[in-house]
């Protein structure tokens, strides 16, 4: 069931109408239950089997681990639930991709090996529900979050069906308190609630979808040599694109949790006007790198080692991260780039952090370019079917075919450079705010006028809609 679908607009009305209507907290915590599976179920009913049994699971872990005497019975309960995690995600995700790679590898000592294809449909979601139900054994490991004694509510914290398959990563230390008992709403907090599925409904059809999805799959599958301008109008049309999708979901995500009551944490804080790498991943999927920085990052030793140690650890993490978004070696490079990027950061921080002109504004703004051109380089790889598609694209972008095809025609050159100005614009005009306080400075006409035009933007280019790109993810 997708977010721009009018099936979905059906049931979240019927959701919505119905949770309020009810005046039992645990009737309309059990109304939650079911309407998420319903959600989740309409993809493929079979995998919410899975889903529940994947958190059923991961609740009796935590409450065995709460109550093991000694360290060494907790971390075996611990590892238990990162297995039982992880190898449900590595065989639905990852199990043609490693058999592949078996096969190759025994192909280079002269073994010939033919694997079976396995044809395993991948659950949506996997990736996100995964980290969910992760986060709740983590924490008590940690000692920071006490077990549920209410599967209801655990199963409810894994599967709320707003962030369930794309996002943001919602830790159960974050929801579960939040079920404890009934929020009032604040006022005006439904309106903002919907204001901001609106938004994110508008940057996910007309923005994404209509605006530079086209463009960007038409550079990308173009088979043969591009010239250097449109090389790099097709990458910046997928870096808007890709933007525009994932934070249209997350902002929609968010929305409609508010609208039902909860809160959820911001998932992007304007990342396309950040000043280095470590400023971009502060800003961007922000759920995900502060997921991988606290049980990953901070346990292998984070800034408290020496700094090779450090650096290995930078490239380590995003090498898991690039990993995470897919199973295929465009994604692990996608990961170590910015690994990479992060490591040469760390190091001219440095060495210049304390000169005179590393503070100015013209360096700011010199370094906020370079950050997102060197982020589009990484994009390449992330969007790239293969390396192959990869490398032609950065051989247009880089010179290497100065008689190639162009193949975007000039409407399309400036819908890309429009909606890219515009939206660099926007991110440098607010990164050091946030959407709310932007809103509330508006008159109130100026927002309704937007609200207005965004609806009548949605109605008229629905048609042009597609799936939103991480639920493959």
């Amino acid at each position: 069931m997708l977010f721009n679908s009018l099936t979905f607009v059906v049931f979240f009305v019927i959701v919505v109408a119905t949770f309020w209507s009810i005046h039992s907290w645990n009737a309309r915590k059990n109304l939650l239950v079911v309407a998420s599976y319903i959600f989740y179920g309409a993809w493929n009913p079979p995998f919410a089997a899975l889903l529940f049994s994947t958190t059923a699971m991961d609740f009796w872990l935590g409450r065995q681990m709460s109550r093991a005497k000694g360290r060494h019975l907790r971390r075996a309960w611990l590892v238990a639930s990162v297995c039982m995690n992880l190898s449900m995600l590595g065989f639905f995700k990852y199990g043609n991709f490693l058999l592949q790679n078996f096969q190759w590898l025994l192909a280079r000592v002269g073994a010939i090996y033919q694997p079976p294809h396995l044809d395993i449909l991948l659950p949506v979601g996997i990736s996100f529900y995964t980290f969910h139900s992760l986060s709740y054994t983590l924490d008590i490991y940690r000692g920071v979050l006490k077990p549920t004694k209410s599967l209801r509510d655990f199963v409810l914290a894994v599967s709320f069906f707003p962030q369930l398959v794309a996002g943001p990563i919602v830790r159960a230390g974050d929801f579960l308190p939040q079920l404890v008992r009934p929020q009032p709403l604040r006022e005006g907090q439904f309106l903002w609630g919907l204001l901001l599925m609106t938004l994110g409904l508008f940057e996910k059809i007309v923005l994404a979808d209509t605006m530079l999805s086209g463009s960007a799959d038409r550079i990308f599958t173009y088979a043969g040599p591009l010239i250097a301008l449109d090389s790099w109008l097709g990458v910046m049309a997928f870096a808007g694109q890709i933007f525009f999708d994932f934070a249209g979901y997350s902002t929609c995500a968010i929305g409609a949790a508010l609208c039902l009551g909860f809160h959820l944490k911001d998932n992007f804080r304007f990342p396309y006007a950040a000043v280095g790498f470590s400023d971009f991943w502060r800003r961007w999927h922000i759920s995900l790198s502060t997921f991988l920085r606290d049980y990953l990052y901070i346990p292998l030793g984070g800034n408290q080692v020496r700094p090779v140690r450090a650096g290995t650890n930078l490239v380590i993490v995003m090498f898991l991260g690039g990993l995470w978004h897919g199973a295929a070696w465009t994604f692990v490079v996608w990961g170590l780039l910015h690994g990479s990027y992060l490591v040469v950061e760390r190091v001219l921080r440095g060495l210049f952090e304390h000169k005179a002109w590393a503070g100015t504004l013209t360096t700011r703004l010199l370094g906020g370019i370079a950050t997102y051109a060197a982020v589009c380089v990484a994009w390449v790889f992330f969007r790239a079917s293969d390396f192959t598609v990869a490398a032609r694209m950065l051989g247009g972008m880089f010179g290497g075919h100065p008689h190639g095809d162009a193949i975007l025609s000039t409407r399309e050159m400036l819908q890309i450079a429009l909606v890219t100005a515009g939206m660099i614009l926007v991110h440098w005009s607010l990164r050091d705010s946030n959407i709310e306080t932007a809103v509330m400075r508006l008159p109130h006409w100026i927002t309704t006028a937007s609200w207005a035009f965004m609806a009548c933007a949605i109605i008229l280019t629905q048609g042009n809609s597609n799936a939103f790109i991480y639920f493959q993810f």
